[in-house]
């Protein structure tokens, strides 16, 4: 499964490029507002820092207007990829770039019917919110295993990205279930490190260490 960070903050994409397991980037509107910085600026800074793909969104609604904001997204670096809303127009723009080559994910899913739409719209990536679907009383696993299920039965190629990952438990049920790709803030991602047993396992290792009085440098 592909590990994509969910920010814009430069910092905290620096620090986990730096361990070789982050695979690209999504941003949004919201997160570029949050950052406080430029929207160019920022996104090409990140698609510098990261060689995989780096979520671009558009912020029109009609067809028309979205594809002229993603001719100049795209411009911005081979590896942006641009995010389009799962709605009519999105779709038809989905379609349009992917027939030119250009990698698109389709964003804002929250059923799977949906998800098939975005597939049949040659969808790079589809992303399903799976926090925000537990905050409104439905089960945003649930949603990813209908998805898996659809996609491996008429072999789409679209991959399943699972966005709105509020914890650790959503990323361990989205590797079981088989999805794709999962992003997540740098919060969660850091926080799959973590287990009390490691850390204890160590403190251990590092007191019978010191006891030696050895020194491997």
């Amino acid at each position: 499964m592909k590990f994509f960070a969910d920010t814009a903050e430069l910092d905290d994409i620096k620090e986990l490029a730096a361990t070789g397991l982050l695979d690209g980037v999504t941003t949004n509107p919201s997160l570029i507002a949050k950052s406080g910085r430029d929207f160019m600026e920022v996104t090409k800074e990140i698609c510098d820092i990261v060689d995989g793909p780096v979520s671009a969104e558009v912020v029109a609604l009609d067809h028309e207007t979205m594809m002229k904001e993603a001719e100049v997204l795209r411009r911005i670096a081979d590896n942006v990829c641009i995010k389009v809303p799962l709605t009519i127009d999105g779709l038809k723009t989905c379609k349009a770039l992917t027939s030119d080559g250009t990698m698109v994910n389709v964003t804002l899913c929250f059923s799977a019917n949906q998800a098939l739409l975005a597939a049949k719209a040659g969808a790079t990536f589809i992303s399903p919110f799976v926090g925000r679907h537990d905050d409104n009383g439905f089960n945003g696993m649930e949603l990813i295993e209908d998805i898996r299920l659809i996609y491996d039965n008429y072999l789409f190629e679209t991959e399943i990205l699972v966005a709105s990952v509020r914890h650790v438990t959503h990323v361990l049920e989205s590797a079981r279930i088989g999805a794709d790709v999962m992003t997540a803030p740098p919060k969660v991602i850091k926080q799959l490190f973590d287990h009390v047993l490691t850390d204890k396992g160590i403190e251990g290792f590092l007191k019978d260490w010191a006891s030696t009085g050895q020194s491997i440098v």
